[in-house]
């Protein structure tokens, strides 16, 4: 199916892995909205990306954890666009800190941004995805749904959750023609958990890389629905 004018969605991408995403997509002819918690740094990237990428673009101000702005982001998405073919479910949080010294806010953020807000994005995205030809919702979990680690509590719990989630849902939706994958990356070299973007280069992924698997994944033919995508840097330091 040609992917010129089809409609994506993609949470939390104002920078890191959502922005490549976003970049990726608006390459491949998609008209895109795109979302981050404040309208500044959501409509600043919209704007850098039409300009460095060009095609249709749209920031939206949108917390994920929030169920009523989950709904909000979806209509103004559909309104612009006329319609939705495909979710990304990129916002993601980490804080890491040992059970003991983890703060309840740090916790609530996690579990509410990386698990529940998949739940309040999809819900409100289904109605309008089963409208489309092609539909696809695509989460973005992380090798931390399978792999804990000492100071992941909140982070590992809502990434197995999200694990949980997606394929649960993938069940809930095939038979409706909406097709459900998790793409699992491991280190990633962004700004994420607060380390500096650089500091893992030369050895872990880039964010281009997950952009790629989301657009390999949509390219899959009807008849076909890869539902889960584990990818790790080819050749990571050797521990020990």
């Amino acid at each position: 199916m040609s992917r010129d004018g089809r409609v994506a969605l993609v949470t939390g991408g104002s920078r890191g892995i959502g922005r490549a995403i976003a970049a990726t997509l608006l390459g491949e002819g998609f008209r895109v909205s795109l979302t981050a918690r404040t309208a500044s740094a959501a409509e600043g990237a919209a704007g850098a990306l039409a300009d460095e990428v060009g095609g249709e673009v749209l920031g939206l101000a949108g917390d994920v954890r929030d169920p009523e702005a989950c709904r909000r982001v979806v209509e103004a998405t559909v309104a612009r666009f006329g319609g939705l073919d495909v979710l990304v479910n990129n916002a993601g949080v980490g804080k890491f800190a040992s059970v003991a010294e983890m703060s309840l806010e740090d916790w609530r953020l996690q579990i509410g941004t990386n698990l529940d807000g998949v739940f309040f994005m999809s819900r409100a995205a289904i109605p309008h995805l089963l409208r489309s030809p092609d539909p696809w919702i695509l989460n973005i979990g992380s090798l931390a749904g399978r792999n804990p680690f000492a100071g992941g509590a909140a982070y590992n719990a809502s990434k197995f959750g999200l694990v949980g989630l997606s394929e649960a849902m993938m069940l809930d939706l095939r038979h409706q023609g909406i097709r459900v994958s998790l793409i699992m990356p491991g280190s990633v070299d962004t700004r994420f958990g607060d380390r500096p973007e650089g500091e893992k280069a030369g050895w872990a992924l880039r964010p281009e890389d997950v952009a790629r698997a989301v657009v390999d994944l949509l390219g899959y033919p009807a008849h076909a629905h890869p539902s889960r995508v584990e990818l790790r840097p080819s050749r990571p330091p050797r521990k020990g």
